[in-house]
């Protein structure tokens, strides 16, 4: 319907908001100690990350499956056991199988030195260790992960 002014009387159709970065925590393996990656949910949560949560001993599979399921752009593992060089790249090879390479994994937990860049080369874009402060791990989410297209 056109009004006075010649314009359309209709709503202009609401603008689009940029989707949020989606992020899933996933606990892989089988340690129960899941208080880290809690709160690391919660501190991404609070800085307007979009967060799922897997709970404890996700296996690989399961991981990548939710996150094809939620449509995520990151993945954050923790991991206490010692498992971080069979699981990571699992999990990155996964997401290669399912055509899902561009989600950015990271994770962190007690992972020796040494064992640092052998993931990196795997494709683990960065491994958090004890000491690392919450506000260093938002901030790295808020300036390396960006909504997938």
């Amino acid at each position: 319907m056109a009004t006075a002014k010649g314009k359309s009387s209709a709503a202009a159709p609401p603008k689009k908001t940029p989707r949020k970065v989606r992020i899933l925590v996933g606990k892989p393996g089988l340690d129960g100690h899941d208080r880290g990656a809690k709160i690391i949910a919660r501190a991404l949560r609070d800085a307007g990350v979009e967060v799922i949560y897997t709970g404890l001993h996700q296996t690989p599979e399961m991981i990548v499956s939710a996150a094809a399921q939620e449509d995520v752009d990151g993945i954050g593992l923790s991991i206490l056991s010692g498992a971080h060089n069979y699981l990571f790249p699992r999990i990155i090879q996964l997401l290669r199988e399912k055509k899902m390479g561009d989600v950015v994994l990271f994770g962190g937990g007690i992972i020796p030195d040494d064992d640092i860049p052998k993931l990196v080369k795997k494709g683990v874009d960065r491994v958090f260790t004890p000491g690392t402060t919450i506000q260093e791990i938002v901030d790295y989410v808020n300036e390396r992960i960006r909504p997938r297209k």
